[in-house]
């Protein structure tokens, strides 16, 4: 008999500001063959940035000064799959964080990664709901951009 088991999960889409004002977006490339962001499982007594910060460092080798968290912008996608004959209910929390390094150190959790502008990242993202959320995470920059707050 199958049971329904329940995840929260927190993660963020990465973006670096190139020296010519491009911004290239990381995605990881899963052993299952899927591109997605760096993302991790809540664990107990840890608050979802400190995830963020711990599975970012652990799956790209990113370490947390330098990672700019970005005001404003946090999403919630929720999914259900099965594994080992039960379903999955998951939630992810994403923020948006700017690298100040392009430098990547993946874990033993993926085969590789990409660092692509926007229209090149959603074409890749695997997921609808990660192409949603590049979509998300570009208009927030190019506001941010636009009220000064983001320098280019």
């Amino acid at each position: 008999m199958s049971r329904i088991i329940y995840e929260r999960s927190a993660g963020a889409i990465i973006f670096y500001l190139t020296d010519d004002g491009r911004r290239l977006y990381l995605l990881l490339h899963y052993p299952s063959g899927h591109w997605d962001f760096p993302k991790g499982i809540i664990e107990p007594g840890e608050e979802e940035l400190e995830t963020i910060y711990r599975e970012v460092y652990e799956e790209t080798g990113i370490p947390r000064d330098k990672l700019i968290l970005i005001d404003g912008f946090r999403r919630t996608i929720s999914y259900k799959f099965m594994s080992h004959g039960n379903v999955v209910s998951k939630t992810v929390i994403f923020r948006l964080m700017q690298s100040l390094t392009m430098d990547v150190r993946i874990s033993w959790e993926h085969k590789g990664y990409i660092w692509l502008e926007y229209p090149d990242a959603v074409k890749k993202a695997t997921y609808k709901s990660a192409k949603n959320l590049l979509k998300e995470a570009e208009l927030h920059i190019r506001r941010l951009i636009k009220e000064g707050k983001i320098r280019v």
